[in-house]
């Protein structure tokens, strides 16, 4: 079985792909920019689905859900704890990516109970130094700069692929159909208006992170899996190194030729690695 839901959190109407009838359950959180649950999860949330039940919300002001909250990762926690109530779930699996990585982190530390297992995916909240911090700082804060650059990606096929070279590790490499479904959300009217809002609340005038949760790692007690593209550019692998050795019960999968977006530049290998630690007894 597979389909959509809404939930409403807060009076926010929080749309989510839905699959599967059996096994234990497992939230997907996608990450910012243009993202949202079926541009990260697509290929996951199918394989996912034979054994378990899965739930792959949209964050507000992303695909299919209203905005009208405060985009920050302290926010986003809140809204995850009630997502979670919404829909009936007590204790699920969580597996985030970027910057639904860092909501995932911050519920595991906040809700322990709450939390089976935890994947991070190029996950955001690992460090404090991002490379692309103080450009994407200035450009949160000068008028259109973030609109226009998502709406140079939406022009065409052929200009999603190349700027996806900042993201990915090999943009020819890319599929068609995940190029495309790149360019047919950047082309859309407000695409990447949320993320803005988050660069502003997230990144310190000197371009580094505010939410760092790398001194709070060995508190956490859900079994994690921490996943990374080798060659991501945005949040560097080392930073899943030194968490993996923080975080008690941790483990890592580095995934060579690879960049950023990792369950679609490398859908097999991912739902390989995420699958089979989410089966462990």
């Amino acid at each position: 079985m597979s389909g959509t839901g809404v939930a409403t959190v807060d009076g926010v109407r929080i749309a989510y792909r839905r699959a599967g009838t059996d096994g234990p359950p497992v939230v997907l959180l996608h990450g910012g920019g243009v993202d949202d649950a079926t541009l990260s999860w697509r290929h996951a949330i199918d394989h996912l689905a034979d054994d378990h039940r899965v739930y792959a919300p949209d964050w507000p002001g992303y695909g299919d859900s209203a905005d009208g909250v405060v985009h920050s990762t302290e926010s986003y926690v809140e809204l995850l704890g009630g997502f979670l109530d919404a829909v009936g779930l007590d204790a699920p699996s969580l597996a985030g990516i970027s910057m639904g990585g860092a909501a995932a982190l911050g519920f595991a530390l906040d809700r322990p109970d709450r939390v089976n297992r935890l994947a991070l995916v190029d996950s955001y909240g690992l460090g404090g130094d991002i490379p692309v911090g103080p450009f994407w700082r200035a450009a949160a804060y000068v008028p259109g700069a973030n609109a226009a650059a998502w709406s140079a990606l939406g022009v065409s096929t052929a200009a999603a692929r190349i700027g996806l070279g900042n993201v990915v590790a090999d943009p020819a490499a890319l599929s068609h159909g995940f190029v495309e479904d790149v360019r047919s959300r950047a082309s859309q009217p407000g695409a990447g208006r949320a993320f803005e809002a988050f660069q502003r609340n997230e990144l310190a005038p000197d371009g580094t992170a505010v939410t760092n949760y790398a001194d709070d790692l060995g508190s956490l007690s859900a079994p994690t899996l921490l996943v990374h593209g080798a060659e991501d550019p945005l949040f560097p692998a080392r930073w899943a190194e030194r968490a993996a050795e923080r975080i008690p019960d941790a483990d890592l999968a580095i995934l060579e030729d690879c960049g950023h977006w990792t369950p679609r530049e490398r859908p097999e290998r991912f739902n390989e690695v995420l699958g089979a630690f989410l089966a462990r007894a």
